[in-house]
C-alpha cells in the first residue's frame, strides 16, 4: 500500500457526480480522524498540507503520519500541498514524497501565472506527481493566504481553457463564490453555478473533457459546532460557511475536489474546550485529544455523506 495520485479518484468522481474531500492536516489526531472516517465510509480521501502546517510539523513528520494512516486504513489517500506559493515549496513537498501539489499563482497577472504554473507543472510531472493550480482569487483568510474582498476576483471562463492548455495542470481551482476562513459571507450565500457550467463547457470545447474542477474555501462552518465552541468560552460570533446543498450541487457538476479546513479547526476546538470545561482536573492530553479525534471523525463522516457524496467510492 502506498499513497496515490488523484488521477483515478477524480475520474471516478466526475463520472459518479461526487467530490473527493480534501481535508487539511496538522497533527496525528487530525490525520487519524479523517482517515478513519474515510475507512468507515469506504471513501477515497485527500490529506492536504498548508505552508503553515509544513512550518509547524515539518514534511517528514507529516509524510510519516500519513504513511501510517495508509497502512492502518487501506483506503486510497493522496497527500497534497495546499497553496504552494513558489517552486521551492512545490519541490520540497514532491521530494518529500507527496503525491499531489498545488501551485498558487493566482495573485500574479494571467501571463505570469501561466509561466510560473507551467514551470511547477513540468517539475511535478517529471516526478510522476499531479498538480493543481488556481485561476481567480478567493476572498478570506487561511494560514498564509489573505485576500480582502476588494482584491477577490471570479474566474474568467474565457481564460480557463487557455490556462489549462498552456500550463498542463491536472486540476483547476476556481473562484465562484466560496471564501477562506470562518466568515465567508454576509447575507445570503451564493455560488455562481452558471460560471462553473461555462468553465466546464469551454474546457470541453478544447478537448478537455471530464476535467476536474476544485473548490477552495468550502467549509460549512456548522452552526452547532460554532455554538459548542462559544458555549465553552470561545468568542466566534457571526461565522458563516457554505450551505451543504450548494456544495453537493457543485459536486454533481464538474467539481471533483472540495477543500475543508475551517470545519476541522472548529471541531477540534469545540471538543477540547468541552472536555477541559467538563473535567477541569484533567491534564492528560490523550484524554482531550482523544475526544477531539472522535468528534472530528464524526464530522468528516457527515461531510462524506451529506456534502461530498463519496461514500462507497472505493468499491
Amino acid at each position: 500500500m502506498a499513497l496515490v495520485t488523484t488521477t483515478k479518484m477524480f475520474e471516478k468522481a466526475f463520472d459518479g457526480k461526487y467530490a473527493i474531500g480534501a481535508f487539511n492536516i496538522n497533527n496525528m489526531e487530525i490525520v487519524q480522524a479523517i482517515t478513519r472516517a474515510a475507512a468507515a465510509k469506504n471513501s477515497a480521501v485527500m490529506l492536504q498540507v498548508s505552508m503553515s502546517a509544513l512550518k509547524f510539523a515539518g514534511p517528514k513528520y507529516l509524510k510519516g503520519m500519513v504513511d501510517a494512516a495508509v497502512y492502518e486504513t487501506g483506503v486510497d489517500i493522496a497527500l497534497h500541498l495546499d497553496h504552494g506559493p513558489d517552486l521551492d515549496a512545490v519541490k520540497l513537498c514532491i521530494d518529500s514524497g507527496f503525491s499531489s501539489v498545488m501551485f498558487d499563482g493566482s495573485h500574479y497577472d494571467f501571463e505570469e501565472n501561466v509561466k510560473k504554473t507551467k514551470e511547477a507543472a513540468d517539475y511535478a510531472h517529471s516526478k510522476g506527481v499531479v498538480i493543481e493550480a488556481e485561476l481567480g482569487r478567493l476572498a478570506g483568510i487561511e494560514d498564509d493566504v489573505n485576500v480582502d474582498a476588494a482584491n477577490a476576483t471570479y474566474t474568467d471562463p474565457d481564460q480557463a481553457a487557455e490556462f489549462v492548455q498552456r500550463t498542463g495542470v491536472d486540476s483547476l481551482a476556481i473562484a465562484i463564490g466560496t471564501s477562506h476562513g470562518a466568515y465567508k459571507f454576509k447575507g445570503e450565500a451564493k455560488l455562481d453555478f452558471d460560471r462553473l457550467a461555462k468553465i466546464t463547457e469551454n474546457l470541453e470545447k478544447c478537448g478537455l473533457k471530464k476535467f476536474p474542477i476544485v473548490l477552495h474555501g468550502a467549509s460549512a462552518v456548522d452552526t452547532e459546532v460554532v455554538d459548542l465552541c462559544n458555549k465553552y468560552g470561545a468568542q466566534i460570533k457571526g461565522a458563516k460557511g457554505m450551505p451543504a446543498q450548494m456544495l453537493r450541487k457543485a459536486a454533481s457538476m464538474a467539481v471533483c475536489k472540495i477543500n475543508m479546513d475551517t470545519d476541522l479547526r472548529l471541531g477540534m476546538t469545540a471538543a477540547i474546550r468541552k472536555a477541559l470545561a467538563e473535567k477541569p482536573e484533567a491534564f492528560d492530553p490523550r484524554g482531550y485529544l482523544g475526544d477531539a479525534r472522535t468528534y472530528l471523525q464524526a464530522i468528516v463522516e457527515g461531510k462524506i455523506d451529506d456534502v461530498l457524496g463519496s461514500a462507497g467510492s472505493m468499491k
